[in-house]
């Protein structure tokens, strides 16, 4: 007798309708060497995804696309990153990049599944490396490779690569993770989570590998970018419910970012920071989602059933977090 322990369409339906309804807005290109830019909101989890491309070529590169979980069913589905697809489709786009920023906490990396569909290279910053090393002791995973082998590029500081005829440039940003890094492409910069909109402030640093006085420095940097600099968020939660905003400038930030200003010092953010982190909880998906964004979005291996679990540790996360193997 088979019992199903939730309806396996639940969530395919609420998948479609979340599609129906996925805020998108766009960033014209303001001219020679600069994109234009798509942000795609996922309401469930305040996750911006991108596309970004070369007016003239028509060539894009995806950013932090987002794969669907249902925690409660335990169910996965393409829906939303099916919405970057259809789009790039119907404006003639070329995807050349499937681009993370880091390996994200409270969302699955659709990466894997873009893949699989378009055969476009995934990249992300070298050291996702030190990450998979933490984890894998956390998730006790001996076989795990942990030489970010999953990904087609790993990108170091410095390193440029081409969407068309842009010019794209990576930054190392760690704070918020040790592998963060942020893709500036002409003249938009993607600055995943380490400033979000001003009212939000900035990144949490609590996470294994995760400092504050990296991130005020991180800040800094991105700060130091040229003022018309286009700065796109990885999320945005909708303070006092307002609708959701992911575009700002390093002027903005300046002058209005609540964890960002310029009348705050690095000791200041420092304490701020650390005050504020001791006090949240961790992202209710983080614990499922760290061990498939290690593996740049791939899905644990199918036993001969058909079924594929998730390891999910239960002791505390600081636990030999730092040994070596």
């Amino acid at each position: 007798m088979i019992v199903h322990l939730c309806d396996p369409t639940h969530m395919l339906r609420e998948s479609e309708r979340e599609a129906e309804k996925v805020l998108v807005r766009e960033s014209p290109s303001r001219g020679r060497n600069s994109p234009h830019v798509a942000g795609f909101y996922h309401t469930k989890t305040g996750s911006i995804s991108y596309i970004v491309w070369d007016p003239v070529t028509r060539m894009a590169a995806i950013v932090d696309p987002v794969l669907d979980f249902d925690e409660k069913c335990g169910t996965i589905t393409g829906a939303f990153a099916d919405n970057l697809l259809n789009f790039a489709q119907e404006r003639g786009l070329q995807l050349t990049w499937i681009l993370d920023t880091h390996p994200h906490a409270d969302h699955f990396s659709a990466a894997s599944y873009l893949k699989r569909i378009t055969a476009v290279p995934m990249a992300i910053g070298r050291r996702v490396i030190d990450i998979q090393t933490t984890w894998k002791h956390i998730y006790a995973m001996p076989e795990f490779k942990n030489d970010g082998s999953q990904w087609d590029r790993l990108f170091d500081d410095n390193d440029e690569f081409k969407i068309g005829t842009l010019i794209a440039r990576v930054v190392d940003s760690p704070g918020h993770t040790l592998a963060s890094i942020t893709y500036v492409i002409g003249d938009a910069a993607f600055t995943h989570d380490t400033l979000f909109m001003p009212d939000s402030g900035s990144a949490r640093c609590d996470f294994p590998g995760g400092d504050a006085r990296a991130l005020y420095r991180t800040i800094q940097t991105i700060l130091s970018f040229p003022d018309d600099t286009r700065l796109f968020a990885g999320h945005d939660y909708r303070p006092n419910g307002r609708a959701a905003l992911w575009e700002s400038t390093p002027v903005i930030q300046r002058a209005e970012n609540r964890h960002a200003h310029r009348s705050l010092s690095e000791q200041d953010f420092i304490s701020l920071r650390t005050n504020r982190d001791s006090t949240l909880p961790l992202p209710g998906l983080m614990l499922f989602a760290l061990q498939v964004n290690i593996q740049g979005g791939k899905l644990p291996t199918s036993d001969q059933l058909g079924r594929a679990f998730l390891k999910f540790p239960i002791h505390d996360l600081t636990y030999r977090a730092t040994e070596e193997p």
